[in-house]
C-alpha cells in the first residue's frame, strides 16, 4: 500500500526545494542564513535543502561572496555565497519591441553569452518577426556549439498584454496584426525549446527588481518609455499582473481628454503624448534635426532647451498618469526605463513635479523616482528570467546524484 505520510513528506520537500531554488535565482547570490530568513524555514531545513541542490548541481557555492557585515554574516566574517550553477544549461531571451527584435543567449544566472539586435516593423510583420527570432536563436546556439538539449527555456517579451492562462495575446490586442497568433506554439515548433511569453513592461519590472535598480525593494512600479509606454508592478515581493494579465497598461491612461486618438481607440492616452513619435514631432517647430530617440537624447544632454522642455513635459504627463496608482499602492520606488529614459534628468524632474502636485500628501514624499539600472536590456533580461524559472523546475524534476 502507498505510504501517504511518505508521499506527503516528499511533496513538501519538493515544494521547499523549489522555494529555495527560486530565491537563489531571484537574488543571484545569497546565503543560507538569508534563505532561512526569506523562506521562513529553519536553518537546519535550509542546510539540508541546499545540500541536495548542490548534489543536483542546481546551485553552487560561489567564489564571489557577500561583503562582510551583509545579512548572513557573523562577527564580520563573510558567509559562503550561493548561486545557480551557470553550467547547468543555457537560456534564450527574445524582446519583440515595436520597431525591432533583440535575441540573447545566456547561462542560468542570466549572464548574457551572446546577443544580437535587428530593426524590424514588429507591429505589422508577425510572420517575419517570429521567423527571424527563431532562426537567430538557433544560430546563436549553433555558433557556440551547444547541445540543443542543454537549452532549457526560451522567454519572449512582447509589447502587449499576455493572458496568464494561455500565454497568448488577446484577440483585442492593440497589435492588430498579432491578434490570435500563438507565439509560443510557433516558436516551439520552430526551435523545439520550451517557450514562455510575457508582457515586456512586466518582464522589465521583474528584471529591475531582481537585477537592477529595484533590488531589495518589494513594492515598486517600473515605467517603460519607448515607442510605446507600459508599466510593471511588483507588490509585496511578487510580480503583479492583474486578474487577466492586463495590469500596468499605463500607456492607455487618459492624460489629455481632447488629445490625439490612440491606436487603442481612445483619445489622449499617455502613449500619444510621451511615445517616441510624439516627442520627436514636438520638436519640429524648433528647427532641430531629430529622427529618433538618439537625436532627442543627444540634444537634451547637450543642453538644448527645446529638447529638455519636451522631456520635462513628458515627465509631468507620466507623473500625472502615475499619481492615482501611487496614492492607492504607496510604492517605495518608481523605476523609469526604456529608450526615452536615457535623458533622465528632465524626465525625473517632471515626474517628481507632477507627483508632488497630484498624489496624496500622505505618501507623495515617500516614493523615490530613479532611472533603471539595466537600460534597454531590462525587458530582454526579464525574458531570460522567466525562462530561467521554468528551467530550475525542470532541473529539479531529475533524480539527485
Amino acid at each position: 500500500m502507498p505510504n501517504s505520510s511518505s508521499d506527503a513528506s516528499a511533496s513538501v520537500r519538493a515544494r521547499n526545494l523549489m522555494l529555495v531554488a527560486e530565491h537563489v535565482q531571484a537574488q543571484r547570490i545569497t546565503t543560507r542564513a538569508e534563505l532561512a530568513r526569506v523562506t521562513g524555514l529553519s536553518r537546519t531545513a535550509v542546510s539540508s535543502l541546499v545540500t541536495e541542490l548542490l548534489a543536483r548541481r542546481v546551485v553552487v557555492e560561489c567564489a564571489e561572496r557577500p561583503e562582510p557585515g551583509a545579512v548572513g554574516t557573523a562577527a564580520g566574517r563573510p558567509a559562503i555565497g550561493l548561486g545557480l550553477d551557470p553550467s547547468g544549461g543555457v537560456l534564450v531571451g527574445i524582446h519583440l519591441a515595436h520597431d525591432g527584435v533583440q535575441v540573447a543567449l545566456a547561462d542560468l544566472t542570466t549572464t548574457i553569452i551572446d546577443e544580437t539586435e535587428h530593426q524590424l516593423d514588429v507591429d505589422h510583420e508577425p510572420a517575419d518577426t517570429l521567423e527571424y527570432a527563431a532562426s537567430t536563436a538557433l544560430e546563436l546556439i549553433d555558433r557556440h556549439g551547444l547541445d540543443p538539449r542543454r537549452v532549457l527555456g526560451l522567454g519572449v517579451a512582447i509589447a502587449a498584454p499576455v493572458a496568464l492562462s494561455t500565454h497568448a495575446l488577446s484577440p483585442t490586442t492593440v497589435l492588430r496584426d498579432w491578434a490570435g497568433i500563438d507565439i509560443a506554439g510557433r516558436l516551439h515548433r520552430r526551435t523545439g525549446i520550451p517557450i514562455h511569453v510575457g508582457n515586456d513592461a512586466n518582464l522589465g519590472a521583474l528584471a529591475e527588481w531582481r537585477l537592477g535598480a529595484g533590488r531589495g525593494v518589494d513594492d515598486l512600479i517600473y515605467v517603460m518609455l519607448s515607442d510605446g509606454v507600459g508599466a510593471g508592478l511588483v507588490l509585496g515581493g511578487r510580480l503583479y499582473e492583474g486578474g487577466g494579465g492586463g495590469a500596468g497598461e499605463l500607456g492607455h491612461v487618459t492624460v489629455q481628454p481632447n488629445g490625439q486618438v490612440c491606436r487603442c481607440g481612445n483619445r489622449g492616452c499617455l502613449e500619444t503624448v510621451v511615445g517616441t513619435k510624439s516627442l520627436v514631432s514636438a520638436l519640429v517647430n524648433t528647427g532641430a534635426q531629430v529622427d529618433g530617440t538618439d537625436d532627442l537624447v543627444a540634444l537634451a544632454e547637450g543642453g538644448n532647451p527645446g529638447a529638455q522642455r519636451v522631456l520635462t513635459d513628458a515627465g509631468r504627463s507620466v507623473g500625472q498618469a502615475l499619481a492615482g496608482s501611487c496614492t492607492v499602492l504607496d510604492p517605495r520606488l518608481i523605476i523609469v526605463g526604456g529608450k526615452n529614459a536615457r535623458a533622465s534628468a528632465p524626465l525625473i524632474q517632471g515626474i517628481n513635479d507632477a507627483l508632488s502636485r497630484s498624489s496624496s500628501p500622505l505618501n507623495n514624499r515617500s516614493t523615490k523616482v530613479v532611472v533603471g539600472g539595466l537600460g534597454d536590456r531590462a525587458e530582454l533580461l526579464g525574458a531570460l528570467s522567466i525562462a530561467g524559472s521554468s528551467a530550475v523546475a525542470r532541473l529539479l524534476e531529475g533524480p539527485a546524484d
